[in-house]
């Protein structure tokens, strides 16, 4: 079975995002479609989490002030802001050569619409590299789990090398060309 999943964990802060970030500008020319997530800070303190997708638009996930049922600790988490936003990604675009999603976590997980459409994604043929959470049960540690899948663990020690590594990873899938499942 080929491995064309490949998931980067590491500890809160470990520059998973600023990975991802590099990742996609590295495999500019496969036209990868995705997102990724930032802290929205006021006054230096972090009031929730920012969505922005790789040609530049951007939603909020979460926040301290948004009125909804879905929280995860105190952030309140936009559901029906999130699936709108990812409506805007063309994903399984033929013209799409990767797919980059960060992160698959706790926030993210509350949306049924993302859940349906990370399991299309990671079936598909298509390469996929995203970040997921250290820790979590049911879908997270499900995809983890799967035979399709590398994880890497992300650290300050091998930050560096892993962007050269990934970045071969991909290539490789690429120049092999996509094997049916």
């Amino acid at each position: 079975m080929k491995k064309n999943n490949i998931l980067i964990t590491g500890l809160p802060g470990v520059g998973k995002t600023t990975l991802i970030t590099k990742l996609a500008e590295a495999l500019k020319t496969l036209n990868p479609a995705g997102f990724y997530t930032t802290e929205i800070r006021e006054v230096g303190v972090r009031k929730g989490f920012k969505l922005t997708s790789l040609d530049g638009r951007e939603g909020v996930l979460s926040h301290v002030d948004i009125k909804s049922r879905a929280r995860v600790g105190k952030y309140r988490v936009d559901i029906p802001g999130f699936e709108t936003f990812l409506d805007t990604i063309d994903f399984l675009n033929q013209a799409t050569g990767l797919i980059i999603i960060d992160e698959i976590g706790k926030m993210e997980c509350l949306s049924d619409r993302f859940k349906s459409l990370l399991g299309k994604i990671l079936d598909s043929d298509m390469p996929v590299i995203a970040t997921i959470a250290l820790k979590g049960g049911d879908i997270i540690a499900e995809i983890k789990r799967r035979p399709d899948v590398t994880l890497f663990n992300l650290t300050t020690q091998n930050r560096e090398s892993l962007l050269s590594a990934i970045t071969e990873v991909v290539k490789n899938l690429k120049s092999s060309g996509s094997a049916p499942k």
